[in-house]
């Protein structure tokens, strides 16, 4: 298995994972918010598990895996990048419903972390120019 399909493989774990947060006790503060930052909701998990089945699909092929890492990496990532700005993201049409939010730019920024890794990581291995090594012997 190569480098793309193994990176689709561990992109499907985290985004099921996820998921999952919102329905794990040890993830929730006293106020509902996932790690004390955020509130995540069924149409949020939603995304997250067909995003994450998205990926796993993707895995079967290295094409389809190239795919899936490059544009689910920029979509991603800059859905983070947003994130830091306005605390607000377009995946989740949430830009569009709630506008820019009014947090600390700290919580904009925590909050956004896991999009900003998850999208720099299917950027970093999707358009890496890694080649499988040609020599014979």
């Amino acid at each position: 298995m190569d480098r793309y399909r193994i990176g689709a493989l561990l992109l499907g774990a985290a985004l099921l994972f996820a998921a999952a947060t919102d329905y794990i006790p040890a993830f929730i503060d006293s106020e509902g918010r996932v790690f004390g930052l955020f509130h995540l909701d069924i149409y949020k998990d939603a995304l997250h598990v067909v995003s994450g089945l998205w990926a796993l699909a993707s895995a079967l092929s290295r094409r389809s895996a190239i795919f899936f890492l490059r544009v689910f990496g920029t979509l991603y990532f800059l859905d983070g990048v947003m994130g830091v700005f306005t605390g607000s993201g377009y995946l989740d049409l949430s830009i569009f419903i709630d506008g820019i939010r009014n947090v600390s730019p700290t919580i904009k920024f925590l909050s956004s972390v896991p999009h900003l890794g998850l999208g720099a990581f299917g950027i970093a291995v999707g358009f890496s120019p890694w080649r499988t090594s040609s020599v014979t012997v």
